[in-house]
C-alpha cells in the first residue's frame, strides 16, 4: 500500500480539489449546496464567516465526536482527518474565490446548469478520491463511527446523518436570515443524483481500462 503512495496521493488531492470546485458551483447556483456543506454555508450566510474556515472547524468537530464515540477504538492515525479537513476547507475557500468570479444569476435554467456542473464535478472528485484510499473525510469518519457503535448499516446511518445536518442547517438559516439559504432544490438534486453520476463515471472508467 505504501509503495504506490506517491501515485495515489496526487489523485487523492485532485479528487478533493474537484469536489470543492463542485461545491463552489453549487454555491454559485444559489439553489442549495450538498448536504454536508449546508452547515458551514449556513453559518457564512448568517455571519459572513468564511465557508472554508467553517468547513475546517466542522471537520475537527466531527473528529472530536469520533473520539467520544469510539474511545479506545479510536486510532491515532484517524487524527489525520483534521489536516485533511484543513486542506479541504482551504480548497473550499480557494474554489469559492475562483468560481465566485462568475456572476450569480436568477435565471433558473442557468442555475440548474450550474447545479448539474456541481454534481458532475463532485462525482468525478469522489471517483479519484475514494480509490486512492488515503484517509476518509471526517464526514465519512463520523458516519463509520456511529455505524460501529450503533450496529446499524452504514447506508442507513449515512442517510440519517445527512438528513440531520440538512435539517439543522435549514432551521438555522430560517431562524437567522428568514429563508432556507443553504438548503434548496440543489441540495435534493445533489443527494439524489451524485451517486448515480458516480456509478456512471465508474462504469465508463472501467470500460476504458478494459479497452487498453
Amino acid at each position: 500500500m505504501s509503495e504506490d503512495l506517491p501515485k495515489r496521493l496526487p489523485l487523492y488531492f485532485f479528487g478533493l480539489f474537484l469536489m470543492t470546485t463542485g461545491i463552489a458551483f453549487s454555491v454559485l447556483s444559489d439553489l442549495g449546496v450538498s448536504p454536508l456543506s449546508t452547515l458551514p454555508y449556513a453559518v457564512q450566510l448568517w455571519t459572513g464567516f468564511d465557508m472554508g474556515l467553517g468547513t475546517m472547524i466542522m471537520h475537527a468537530f466531527f473528529v472530536l465526536i469520533q473520539i467520544i464515540l469510539l474511545r479506545k477504538k479510536f486510532r491515532p492515525i484517524m487524527l489525520l482527518q483534521i489536516p485533511v479537513g484543513i486542506i479541504f476547507g482551504w480548497f473550499t475557500t480557494m474554489c469559492n474565490g475562483f468560481v465566485g468570479m462568475i456572476p450569480k444569476t436568477g435565471f433558473f435554467p442557468l442555475q440548474i446548469v450550474f447545479q448539474l456542473i456541481s454534481i458532475i464535478l463532485v462525482a468525478v472528485g469522489i471517483h479519484f478520491y475514494l480509490p486512492a484510499n488515503i484517509m476518509p473525510l471526517a464526514g465519512e469518519g463520523i458516519v463509520s463511527a456511529i455505524t460501529e457503535v450503533s450496529g446499524c448499516k452504514f447506508y442507513k446511518v449515512k442517510i440519517g446523518f445527512d438528513v440531520s445536518v440538512v435539517i439543522i442547517s435549514g432551521v438555522l438559516c430560517f431562524i437567522t436570515i428568514g429563508y432556507l439559504g443553504s438548503v434548496g432544490i440543489g441540495t435534493v438534486m445533489s443527494a439524489l443524483l451524485t451517486g448515480t453520476v458516480l456509478a456512471l463515471i465508474n462504469k465508463i472508467a472501467d470500460k476504458a481500462k478494459k479497452k487498453k
